[in-house]
């Protein structure tokens, strides 16, 4: 009886390719082929692709009804291809609401809390914002930690459609394996050529293929296998070593691991032929009027045309003429559906409407939230999937501080809090504050000001200045009990 894991589809695979005589090799290579054109691995290079304002709109056909009765494609009209990119405003959107400022950390152990700072620093921000955008694009983006040539720990990002994972579990949080396929440009002689490069992530460290012809070949040039990492002891010995964990760490969009062009690739796809056609129409200005001839002195209409955009001006009999009936093209319905359609993506896409008439005049904190409550149902979830690949990155980062000496931390209980981008009303904010002095601590009311930016430095300067107002008081207090002592001496002596 087998499970229906992952692991046991694969291991179930083995054996029946065993059987065959299908070695590992083998079944790695008929699984790339078969996930390179599947539905999952389209949808996500679709979304790098409309991130990237590559849209389907770019490849439309003008056709007519051909005197078949059947579409015929035509060159003669205007085709024009716009693309208004609504769904890379979605992305950007939703990755600077939620990874947008840097995220915050509550530790009881503060010597802990140092050291990671100087982990997740700006490079570290940097590369969030980049992992979550994958994230959205492609349903799952994919964090690398590795050792760089300077022996320090470093990150690498891996774009969804580069990673195909072999889940040890059926809710995917462990990795048995992972191939990544990504292409590069290599000289053969005297020419630039692409090969597809294969990196295999085992427990047993990194194996590099070249895939050609359905098939993995050793990649001798970059190397066929090395260990994750090596340490070098005081006499100059290296010694390699390998993660217990696949170094491959994923941030998930959600559960489903769907990207979020899933949701809106139709309304995108709408927008642009709207406009698309708008622009058409305009262009058409000669075929927006209907030319009724009467005894029109030529062979054909295509002579008539012809004569009419070369000259200004057609041959008719004596008794002939031209007369026009005129189409109007009505822009206020194109207006309304567009305005329609953008509602609609925002709206399937859970972000919110920056020109949301909620936000006009001095609107309340009550409204704001009233308009960020869907991008805030999205970047809950996000937040949740990404708390959990924080505890798997911290894991690697947690060995490296035991490799170089710095501490054991395993175990330390500590809280990444995502900072949302929201607006807010300064003044109803402040004046709240204002009014929680005596009823909530200092530090939670530096944490709610929307001028804060460091809580604890933030709450040190306060200390600071009550203590320096403390030290003037008493000098003022001393100055004033010397004074009073001189006085009353001097009376005594009259």
């Amino acid at each position: 009886m087998f499970l229906n894991t992952e692991t046991d589809r694969i291991n179930r695979l083995i054996i029946q390719g065993g059987r065959t005589g299908m070695t590992e090799l083998q079944f790695f290579a008929a699984e790339i082929k078969e996930w390179k054109d599947s539905i999952r691995r389209r949808d996500q290079l679709t979304g790098d692709m409309y991130y990237l304002g590559k849209h389907d709109i770019l490849n439309r056909q003008r056709t007519i009804i051909g005197a078949d009765g059947k579409l015929q494609v035509v060159n003669n009209l205007p085709n024009n291809r716009i693309v208004n990119n609504q769904y890379a405003l979605m992305v950007d959107q939703k990755t600077n609401y939620l990874v947008g400022k840097p995220f915050t950390m509550n530790c009881e152990n503060k010597a802990y809390v140092d050291l990671l700072s100087k982990v997740f620093n700006r490079r570290f921000q940097r590369l969030l914002k980049y992992v979550c955008e994958d994230a959205l694009n492609g349903g799952i983006g994919w964090m690398y930690p590795y050792y760089d040539d300077k022996g320090r720990l470093n990150f690498k990002h891996f774009p969804a459609y580069d990673i195909l994972p072999f889940w040890a579990d059926d809710d995917h949080t462990i990795l048995d394996c992972a191939i990544r396929l990504y292409s590069q440009e290599v000289w053969n002689g005297y020419q630039k050529e692409k090969v597809e490069k294969v990196e295999i992530f085992k427990p047993d460290g990194l194996w590099r293929y070249i895939y050609q012809n359905d098939m993995l070949i050793p990649d001798t040039d970059a190397g066929e296998h090395e260990n994750y990492f090596a340490v070098v002891d005081g006499e100059g010995s290296v010694e390699e070593f390998n993660w217990t964990e696949i170094p491959l760490i994923p941030f998930k969009y959600n559960k489903q691991e769907l990207p979020l062009i899933n949701r809106v690739k139709t309304i995108q796809d709408g927008i642009n032929t709207m406009l698309s056609d708008f622009e058409n129409n305009m262009q058409e200005d000669a075929r927006n009027t209907i030319l009724i001839l009467k005894n029109y002195d030529g062979q054909d209409l295509g002579e008539f045309r012809h004569n009419l955009s070369t000259f200004g001006a057609v041959k008719v009999r004596n008794d002939g003429g031209v007369e026009t009936l005129q189409i109007e093209i009505n822009a206020e319905n194109y207006k309304s559906v567009l305005e329609l359609m953008k509602k609609a993506l925002i709206e399937n896409a859970r972000g919110y409407d920056a020109k949301d008439d909620r936000l006009s005049g001095n609107p309340n904190q009550m409204n704001i939230q009233s308009m960020y409550s869907d991008i805030d149902l999205d970047a809950n979830g996000m937040e949740t999937e990404f708390q959990a690949a924080f505890e798997q990155l911290l894991w690697f980062i947690n060995q490296d501080f035991s490799n170089r000496g710095k501490g054991d931390f395993d175990g330390e209980d500590i809280q990444i809090t995502f900072d949302r981008d929201i607006l807010i009303n300064e003044s109803e904010a402040i004046d709240n504050c204002s009014k929680s002095v005596g009823i909530l601590s200092d530090e939670t009311i530096v944490e709610q000001h929307p001028w804060t930016n460091d809580v604890e430095l933030e709450l040190a300067r306060l200390k600071k200045e009550k203590e320096e107002a403390m030290e003037q008081a008493q000098e003022y207090s001393g100055a004033f009990g010397a004074g009073n002592q001189q006085n009353e001496g001097m009376g005594g002596d009259e």
